[in-house]
């Protein structure tokens, strides 16, 4: 799982170096690279395995091919995703467009969320999280436990 998160310079040549444990998780799945495109929700990138993005893909190609939906979202996501690999050192270089879309400019901030993770400018995610802890606080009694799943207590 992709968990905590890690602040990191972009260098000179505009490389940024992933967590190890990030790179690690990856490579555990046979990936040296992800797979990242603009979020909707935020000015953040969104970051995931060929396999997750292929279950989106999949999901889009599942709606109606004449609905103007299945547009939308091939175009806002699988047609802005770039395939972004690790260099020999575990690096990784953001192209403008999406160091753009994020505000990046000298740090990033990569932030697990367990199955993925996003890539942020760390001082917009520092507003966010407030607001996350605070909505998820007034919806915590949406979260559920599910006793069924195996290896759980």
């Amino acid at each position: 799982m992709f968990l905590s998160n890690y602040e990191n310079k972009i260098d000179k040549k505009g490389r940024v170096s992933v967590p190890a444990s990030f790179r690690s998780h990856l490579s555990s799945m046979g990936y040296n690279g992800f797979i990242s495109y603009p979020s909707f929700n935020h000015l953040a990138l969104e970051a995931c395995s060929q396999d997750r993005i292929e279950k989106i893909s999949n999901s889009i190609d599942s709606l109606n091919p004449f609905e103007e939906k299945r547009d939308y979202f091939a175009t806002s996501i699988l047609s802005e995703s770039e395939n972004v690999q690790f260099d020999t050192e575990g690096r990784i270089s953001l192209s403008s467009k999406l160091l753009n879309h994020a505000q990046i400019k000298n740090n990033v901030l990569f932030v697990g969320l367990g199955k993925t993770f996003q890539i942020w400018e760390p001082k917009n995610f520092e507003k966010f999280k407030t607001l996350a802890r605070k909505k998820a606080y007034q919806n915590r009694s949406n979260l559920k436990w599910d006793n069924k799943q195996k290896g759980e207590a």
